[in-house]
C-alpha cells in the first residue's frame, strides 16, 4: 500500500476546461502548472488528470489514439513530465486517467488489426470469425474494413473493444483469458504504465475497470486477476504507485483485483447516490444533504458498511464531491448545504476527491449542447470560473471560442472572491481539507464506527478513532444526549453546535468535531 494515500485528498482537474495560457479557449498542462500553488493552497496533495492523451475526442480523450503521446492541444510530453516535476515539489501526487478496455479506432494498434493479412495485432482487438456474424449480447460494428470479421465496441461506435479474453467461450472465434493474445493485451498496458511511471506519474486512476474480461459478469473473477497481477507488477517495480478503480465493487475491485482504491460511484439508490442526488425517483428529492428533504442516513450506512468492513484491510472505499460524469451537487444544494455535504466527505474513512470548481459551488449547466461526447455529462464539463473577468478568467480567447461556455450568470460562483471570504464555500472547504491534514484519526485509515444513526432521524454521530463527530443536514435543531460524549469538547464547528455534559445541541445544517478535554 504506498504510504503517501493515508493523508490523500486529491483534487480532479478535467484538463481542456481547467486554465487555458496560450489563448485557443482549451484548457492546457502549463495551465494546470500555474495553477498547482492553488492547489496546494486549498490543501490537495495529490492530482487526478482525466485523460491527456493523444485523440480524436470523440468521447472527451476516452477514446486513445496514442498512449504514450499528449494531445496537441494540451501541449507536448515534456510539459507532462515538467508537471510531475512541478507537483513533486510543492508535494503533490499526480494520478492519470488509464482507459484499458478500449481505444479509438484510429489507434495504430486497430488500424493494423483491421487488416485482412494476419499482423501482431489481428488479435489484439475482439473480432468475431465473419462480417456477418455478430457479437451477441453486445454492440458491435462490421463492415467497416476489409477484415472478414465484426468487432465488438467497448461504447460508443468509436471505441472498439481490447480483447483480454472471455472467461465463458461459446463461439469459435472468442479467445480464452490465457490466450496468448489475451496476454499480450495485458503486457501492452503494463508497457503503457511503465512508461509514464517512469516519467514520473504516481499512478492511475482506471477507467471502467471492471470491463476488460468478457462474459465474467458475477464475480468478475477473470477481469480481478488480471488487475491482480497488474498490482503485483507495482508492488515489485514502483510500491508507491496508487491505483483507483471506476468499479464501485470494493471487494471484487480490492479485495480481488488488488486496487488500492475503489470509487463510489454515483449508481442509482445505491449509498452513495442517497446522499446527493436522490432526485430521480417520483420527482422528490429524498437526498440526506437537501435541507428540506427527507434524507436518511441508514440507506446509505446499509449499503456502506458492509463494503467498508469487507475491504478496510486491504484499501479504500473513495468518495468524491463529483466527478466529469455526474450532475455537479450545486445542482440541488445550496453552499450552506454543500458546506455539510463536504464536512462528511472529508471526514470518513478512504482517500477523497474533490472535482474542480466543487469548492466553490460551480452549477452543473442544464440544456448544454454536447462537447465530445459528453451529452448529460457536458453540464458539468464546463470552465473553471477564477475571478471576475472575461471568460471568468479561464482563457483570453473570444468567448465563442472556448471549449464549452462559462457561467454568464451574474452570481456566478469564482475562486477571487471566495478566497477573501472567510464564510465562503472555499474558506470552508479550505478548512476541512486542513482539519483531515491535522488529525490522523480522519484519515483514511483510521477507525470508523456508528455511534448514533436512526431513520429518519438527526442528527448522525459516528466516531473516527478518538474524535467523535456529528452532523444534522436538516432544517431543524436537534438535541440528543449519548454517554459517549461525557468528556469531550468541540474543536471544530460549522453552523450551530453546543455541548454541556452528555446533552448536545446542533442546530440546522451544522457538524461538529468533537476531541476528548
Amino acid at each position: 500500500m504506498p504510504t503517501w494515500l493515508k493523508d490523500a485528498v486529491f483534487y480532479e482537474i478535467y484538463p481542456q476546461s481547467f486554465y487555458d495560457t496560450n489563448g485557443d479557449g482549451i484548457g492546457d498542462l502549463e495551465g494546470i502548472i500555474q495553477k498547482l500553488d492553488y492547489i496546494k493552497e486549498l490543501g490537495c496533495n495529490a492530482l487526478w488528470i482525466n485523460p491527456m492523451y493523444d485523440s480524436p475526442f470523440m468521447d472527451a480523450g476516452y477514446d486513445v489514439r496514442d498512449y504514450k503521446k499528449v494531445a496537441a492541444r494540451y501541449g507536448i510530453n515534456e510539459d507532462a513530465y515538467r508537471l510531475f516535476d512541478e507537483a513533486h515539489k510543492r508535494g503533490i501526487k499526480v494520478l492519470l486517467d488509464l482507459v484499458p478496455g478500449h481505444t479509438s479506432d484510429e489507434h495504430a494498434w486497430f488500424k493494423a488489426s483491421k487488416e485482412p493479412e494476419e499482423n501482431e495485432y489481428s488479435s489484439r482487438y475482439v473480432w468475431t470469425n465473419g462480417a456477418f456474424v455478430g457479437v451477441k449480447d453486445h454492440p458491435y460494428m462490421a463492415g467497416m474494413s476489409d477484415r472478414n470479421g465484426a468487432y465488438m465496441l467497448n461504447f460508443f461506435a468509436s471505441q472498439p473493444a481490447l480483447n483480454y479474453g472471455w472467461l465463458e467461450r461459446t463461439e469459435s472465434w472468442m479467445s480464452a483469458v490465457d490466450s496468448p493474445e489475451a496476454i499480450a493485451t495485458k503486457e501492452a498496458m503494463k508497457d503503457i504504465m511503465r512508461f509514464w511511471l517512469d516519467h514520473g506519474a504516481d499512478g492511475f486512476r482506471v477507467d471502467m475497470a471492471d470491463s476488460l474480461v468478457k462474459n465474467d459478469d458475477n464475480k468478475k473473477s477473470a477481469t480481478a486477476k488480471i488487475w491482480r497481477d497488474v498490482r503485483n507488477m507495482l508492488d515489485q517495480e514502483y510500491p508507491e504507485a496508487a491505483l483507483v478503480s471506476e468499479w464501485s465493487n470494493p471487494e471484487q475491485a480490492i479485495n480481488g483485483g488488488g486496487f488500492h482504491m475503489d470509487f463510489y460511484l454515483d449508481h442509482w439508490h445505491n449509498g452513495y447516490n442517497t446522499l446527493l442526488r436522490d432526485y430521480e425517483t417520483d420527482g422528490e428529492d429524498n437526498s440526506f444533504f437537501l435541507k428540506s428533504g427527507k434524507g436518511d442516513i441508514c440507506r446509505f450506512l446499509n449499503d456502506y458498511m458492509p463494503k467498508y468492513k469487507a475491504t478496510k484491510k486491504n484499501g479504500y472505499i473513495s468518495m468524491f464531491t463529483c466527478n466529469h460524469d455526474t450532475p455537479r451537487p450545486a445542482n440541488t444544494l445550496t453552499p450552506e448545504e454543500l458546506k455539510i455535504a463536504y464536512a462528511f466527505i472529508l471526514t470518513m474513512p478512504g482517500v477523497p476527491f474533490i472535482y474542480y470548481g466543487d469548492e466553490i459551488g460551480m452549477r452543473y449547466m442544464k440544456d448544454i449542447r454536447s462537447k465530445e461526447g459528453g451529452f448529460h455529462r457536458t453540464g458539468s464539463r464546463t470552465p473553471m470560473q477564477w475571478d471576475n473577468s472575461a471568460n471568468k478568467g479561464f482563457s483570453t480567447a473570444e468567448a465563442q471560442k472556448l471549449y464549452l461556455a462559462v457561467d454568464s450568470s451574474e452570481d456566478a460562483p469564482n475562486v477571487a472572491d471566495q478566497m477573501n471570504d472567510e464564510n465562503s464555500l472555499y474558506s470552508t472547504t479550505k478548512s476541512l481539507v486542513a482539519l483531515r491534514h491535522m488529525h490522523a484519526d480522519l484519515q483514511a485509515d483510521a477507525d470508523f464506527n456508528v455511534i448514533y444513526a436512526e431513520q429518519e432521524k438527526m442528527p448522525f454521530v459516528y466516531k473516527r478513532g478518538k474524535l467523535i463527530l456529528a452532523i444534522n443536514p436538516s432544517g431543524l435543531e436537534e438535541t440528543i444526549s449519548l454517554d459517549e460524549f461525557q468528556g469531550y469538547q468541540p474543536i471544530y464547528t460549522i453552523g450551530k453546535v453546543s455541548l454541556e455534559d452528555t446533552n448536545l445541541t446542533i442546530g440546522s445544517s451544522a457538524f461538529a468535531v468533537f476531541q476528548i478535554k
